[in-house]
């Protein structure tokens, strides 16, 4: 969907063109199906009856509306991307769930959480029901997954001698490894990384927020390997 010129002038004053999540989307999500459609649902079989019978209200892109949640994990992992995130849980880190739903929306293979089993699910809302997590006790079990499955493994630290991301080229196949909030990628996993990335900062700040860290690394990962013509 696109808008002319002509749009933009009839604007008032503060007013913005919808963003493309905003097109045609009902801000509660949809009623049942009947009464957004008035006919009955097609004989589909990735649709969940109860969400027809009820409505969808789930925090879902168009596309999926209706769908059943195992139709949806089905359907991405059709199209998921090469690279992992993994990221490091020794103190319960509350950024976990901003990383998930992160990976979420770029279609990340898988992310890992190393150390803690427990994190704040708050932040990921809800599309941990979407999102493959796996678990390893330590940095060792991490890598040797890393290795088994012939992913790189590149750490995300503000450090000493690492390559600035927006430099970098990214290796395709590759686990994007962050550390905890304040004292960032431990030496152990920093050590056994092909290579270490920064983030070019410019504020008096010492380190970003390691949510926010994951998406940019992550989006740096989309704008080198991704096909954007299958964006939503």
């Amino acid at each position: 969907m696109s808008h002319s010129s002509s749009d933009t002038a009839r604007l008032s004053p503060g007013e913005q063109l919808p963003g493309p999540t905003e097109w045609g989307e009902h801000p509660h999500g949809v009623g049942p199906w009947l009464d957004e459609h008035g006919a009955p649902p097609p004989d589909d079989p990735r649709l969940d009856p109860e969400l027809l019978a009820h409505g969808d209200r789930r925090n879902v892109v168009d596309a999926y509306r209706y769908w059943s949640r195992d139709a949806i994990v089905t359907d991405i992992d059709a199209r998921r991307h090469p690279f992992h995130v993994a990221i490091e849980n020794f103190g319960h880190d509350a950024n976990i769930g901003t990383v998930v739903r992160t990976a979420n929306a770029f279609a990340a293979a898988a992310v890992h959480i190393v150390g803690r089993r427990r994190w704040n699910r708050r932040g990921a809302m809800v599309t941990d029901r979407y999102q493959h997590i796996e678990h390893h006790t330590d940095i060792a079990e991490l890598l040797a997954f890393a290795e088994r499955t012939g992913l790189t493994v590149v750490a995300v630290d503000n450090v000493p001698g690492s390559v600035p991301l927006e430099t970098a080229r990214l290796p395709r196949d590759c686990l994007l490894l962050f550390g905890q909030e304040g004292p960032g990628v431990t030496a152990h996993a920093k050590h056994a990384a092909a290579m270490t990335v920064s983030i070019a900062q410019f504020g008096s700040t010492r380190s970003i927020n390691a949510g926010v860290a994951a998406g940019i690394a992550m989006h740096a990962w989309i704008r080198q390997h991704a096909d954007l013509a299958t964006a939503w």
